[in-house]
C-alpha cells in the first residue's frame, strides 16, 4: 500500500525532468499563450453570434466580412453546418472560451488545477478542435466559401490546445506511464511540439491554397 500511494503523491508532482527555471517560463509562455489565443477566439465568437442574430432576423443582410465570394461569413453563417446543434456554434465558444481564459488567469497567478481537471480540459478542448477543423473541411469543400472570424476561431482553438496539452505533458496531467512520460517530456522539450504545430499550420494553408488558387488563375 506504502509503494501505491508513492506512485499517487509522485503523480501529482510536476515533472522532475524540468528545471525550476524552465517550469516556471513554461507555465508563463503557455499559459500567456493560452490567454492571448482564448481571447481571440472569444472576440472572434462574440461577432460571429452578433452575425448569427443578424442573419436570423434578415438572412439576406450583408455582413462586413462578406468580402467576395469565397470569403463570405453570410454564405457560411446561413448553412445547417453553421447550426450543428439548433444554434449558432459561435455560442459555443462563447461558453468555452471564458473557461480557458479562467483557467489562463489562475495559473498565471499561480493556481495548479488538479490533474483529474486538467486532463478533462484538454480532452474537451481537443473536441473543440476537431469541431473546428470539421467546420473548415466542410466551408473549403462542401459550402465553397471561407469566413474570416471562423478561420481566426480554427487558428486560436489550435493555438489554444497546443499549448494546453504542452503544459499537460510537462505536468504529466494525461496519466501517461513512466517511460511514456519521459519521452513526452523529451519530445517537448526539444521543440518538437512548436516545430508540429508550424508544420501542421503549414499543411492546413497548403490545402487552401490548392482548394481556391484555381479560381483565381
Amino acid at each position: 500500500m506504502r509503494n501505491a500511494d508513492a506512485a499517487v503523491e509522485a503523480d501529482d508532482k510536476p515533472s522532475e525532468l524540468l528545471s525550476e527555471w524552465e517550469w516556471l517560463r513554461a507555465r508563463r509562455f503557455l499559459f500567456g499563450e493560452m490567454l492571448l489565443f482564448a481571447l481571440l477566439s472569444l472576440i472572434a465568437s462574440f461577432v460571429l453570434s452578433h452575425d448569427a442574430i443578424i442573419l436570423a432576423a434578415d438572412p439576406e443582410a450583408t455582413l462586413a466580412c462578406s468580402i467576395n465570394p469565397f470569403l463570405d461569413c453570410a454564405k457560411v453563417g446561413l448553412t445547417w453546418q453553421a447550426n450543428l446543434f439548433g444554434f449558432p456554434n459561435a455560442f459555443l465558444g462563447l461558453i468555452s472560451e471564458p473557461v480557458v481564459i479562467t483557467i489562463a488567469v489562475a495559473s498565471l497567478a499561480g493556481v495548479r488545477f488538479p490533474r483529474w481537471f486538467m486532463f478533462t480540459a484538454n480532452l474537451v478542448y481537443l473536441l473543440g478542435v476537431i469541431f473546428a477543423y470539421w467546420l473548415l473541411f466542410q466551408s473549403t469543400y462542401e459550402i465553397g466559401a471561407l469566413c474570416p472570424w471562423c478561420i481566426l476561431v480554427t487558428i486560436s482553438t489550435t493555438f489554444v490546445f497546443v499549448s494546453m496539452t504542452h503544459w499537460n505533458i510537462l505536468e504529466n496531467n494525461l496519466y501517461l506511464k513512466p517511460e511514456a512520460h519521459r519521452r513526452a517530456v523529451a519530445f517537448a522539450k526539444g521543440g518538437w511540439i512548436t516545430i508540429s504545430l508550424i508544420g501542421w499550420l503549414a499543411l492546413v494553408v497548403i490545402l487552401e491554397v490548392f482548394r481556391w488558387a484555381p479560381a483565381f488563375l
